[in-house]
């Protein structure tokens, strides 16, 4: 996760890469389709990229998404504001039926996207909490895992 060339700031340098983990409102299982979590996975690169966030490793299991973001000067609520606002605006836009009325099948018929909590911390064991994204359902590589274990765990 070290860069060679830290973040240059007017009148800072470094970096503060935090453990991110943003949950789909209601528990909607949608992350066990694969077209859901690949975009999901290309929007939050785009958001990431858009608002200068580089992003480290990534994980999914059904109903949530974890992810290693270097905030650099942004605050937790701008980062989760940012990302997530993004995020649900686009991933209707691909996938309207989503939005359509309960009786008609839709998921999230009066809603966005996001369970309104989220968590962003500072790992307390980088290799940990890496290893930790990477057992989740669905791994960084997209294949599924096995062994998932709480964050508690470590």
């Amino acid at each position: 996760m070290r860069k060679e060339n830290p973040a240059r700031y007017s009148s800072a340098v470094g970096e503060a890469w935090m453990h991110c983990e943003f949950k789909i409102k209601y528990c909607h299982k949608i992350f066990d389709n694969t077209a859901y979590r690949e975009q999901m996975s290309a929007l939050l690169h785009d958001a990431a990229n858009r608002y200068s966030i580089p992003l480290g490793e990534m994980g999914f299991d059904s109903d949530h998404v974890h992810f290693m973001a270097d905030i650099g000067l942004y605050d937790w609520p701008m980062v989760a504001k940012l990302l997530r606002g993004y995020i649900g605006h686009y991933f209707f836009k691909h996938f309207p039926e989503l939005k359509r009325p309960k009786h008609e099948g839709g998921l999230f018929w009066d809603s966005g996207l996001w369970n309104p909590s989220y968590y962003i911390g500072s790992p307390h064991n980088l290799a940990s909490t890496i290893a930790y994204i990477q057992k989740q359902k669905y791994g960084s590589q997209g294949k599924i895992t096995t062994g998932q274990t709480t964050l508690l765990a470590f």
